[in-house]
């Protein structure tokens, strides 16, 4: 399976909450088929993560905007808008955008505190008739970074079924050994294994493309963040954007530390825009999108040399470091903490700026793994379910310690007694002990702490 869909053009504030279940809206239309001139009706059931945090995620709105086969690259905001007023205020959606049905938010969009077993980020979606008879119904679980899977899908998952009837490739990379044995082996760095790698499934130009298409949505993310068209982030908090002001005041400055006000401007900038819900980059996850290009972005201005190539170079290390947490931990908030999702986007981007920067295999596997852990038990608990605080920061903070993480392990000089897998493994061992609380549901931590703000 390619890594490239580790970096997807989405639309903010959350890759699990809202484009998972969009992307689940548009796989029930495809699975409708040939039924829809018959439906009447669809309603739909959060459970879960989803139900507790789902508003602030815009995870009801996003069911919607899934429900008429739109996909994140179409969804403008006027587009979003228009779709939302007329389903709450004319009561009705376009299903699969070819036909109008009924819709009544309070009676087809249903809000389960239930936990479904198989993930925290749970959906159900069903088509009746006219005649109130079951037409269809699919569970579909959001399992992050814009990931979804059926419920047969996942079950299969979770029993090692998918790898014993997936096809064997010539080229194969499970875990970190994996990677340190094929690069020593054959004298490459991480970018080129990874290269190696994706043209099992894409060609030359596909990689560059898409690599590029990255590279150009998170720099526009960025221009967008420190140009917004509202000074407030949407939701309850009523926070005001911070990168506008940030923007004007910094400046380069003989201080040495200087450097890090440009790094919590670019991840504070792209951070915001997702929290606004506009398009960004899932990289791996929306509330842990702006960690990768804000360290490209200090490679870009503040160094000499970040040319295209290393620009894929940048991008190809970093969805291979991104894969094996997705295939041996998660990159889900609701299901192993924000340490999930920043700690993981701080270790993929310090893997793959310490590649870009000169460092072998073994270099950048102990970046990833000094970056990740010092991100360990770090808990997803945000305030009023919205992806602000403590989300916003958190990014800045990812790529600051990705940053410091490439630097100590390329003047390291003695041997690291952790490995990158061990880390990867202890971090899902803590998610999987973590209260349940502390988990993307917005019931304990800061989202309780600072509930008279909401």
């Amino acid at each position: 399976m390619s890594n490239l869909n580790i970096f997807k053009i989405g639309i903010g504030p959350s890759s699990s909450h809202t484009l998972g279940p969009l992307i689940g809206g548009n796989m029930f239309c495809a699975k409708l088929k040939d039924k829809i001139n018959k439906v009447e009706r669809i309603e739909s059931t959060l459970y879960g993560s989803l139900s507790l945090t789902g508003k602030g995620h815009l995870s009801d709105r996003a069911i919607i905007w899934g429900l008429h086969n739109l996909t994140p690259k179409e969804l403008d905001f006027t587009l979003q808008e228009s779709i939302i007023n007329r389903a709450l205020k004319g009561r009705k959606i376009k299903l699969a955008n070819k036909k109008d049905i009924d819709f009544s938010y309070k009676k087809d969009i249903i809000f389960s505190k239930t936990f479904l077993p198989l993930h925290q980020n749970g959906f159900e979606l069903k088509a009746f008739d006219g005649d109130s008879n079951l037409l269809e119904q699919e569970i579909y679980y959001s399992i992050g970074g814009g990931f979804v899977l059926t419920q047969n899908e996942l079950e299969k998952q979770k029993n090692n079924k998918q790898k014993t009837k997936s096809k064997k490739m010539p080229l194969e990379i499970n875990s970190a050994k994996d990677a340190i044995k094929l690069c020593e082996a054959k004298g490459w760095n991480l970018a080129q294994l990874s290269y190696e790698y994706e043209l099992q499934f894409n060609t030359k130009e596909e990689i560059r493309n898409y690599c590029f298409e990255i590279w150009e949505v998170m720099q526009e993310v960025y221009y967008n963040g420190i140009h917004p068209k509202s000074l407030y982030l949407p939701g309850k908090l009523e926070l005001k954007r911070r990168a506008v002001g940030l923007n004007e005041r910094i400046s380069l400055t003989s201080d040495p530390l200087g450097i890090i006000d440009f790094i919590s401007l670019y991840a504070i900038a792209i951070a915001e825009e997702n929290a606004s819900g506009a398009m960004v980059v899932t990289a791996p996850t929306n509330g842990a999108c702006a960690v990768i290009p804000t360290v490209m972005l200090y490679l870009k201005n503040h160094n000499v040399g970040f040319s295209d190539e290393r620009v894929i170079d940048f991008l190809l290390t970093a969805m291979l470091i991104g894969s094996l947490y997705k295939k041996n931990a998660s990159i889900s908030g609701a299901e192993a903490g924000c340490q999930a999702e920043i700690g993981s986007a701080s270790s993929m981007a310090a893997a793959a700026m310490a590649t870009v920067m000169g460092a072998n295999v073994r270099v950048a596997c102990n970046a990833a793994e000094a970056a990740m852990e010092h991100h360990l038990g770090l808990t997803c608990d945000p305030v009023g379910g919205l992806v602000q605080i403590p989300c916003i920061e958190r990014n800045a903070f990812g790529a600051i310690k990705a940053i410091s993480a490439a630097r100590m392990a390329m003047s390291r000089k003695s041997t690291p007694k952790v490995s990158l897998d061990d880390i990867i493994k202890t971090m899902y061992e803590t998610g999987k002990d973590m209260n349940i609380k502390y988990k993307e549901t917005s019931l304990g931590g800061l989202a309780t702490t600072l509930s008279n703000i909401c």
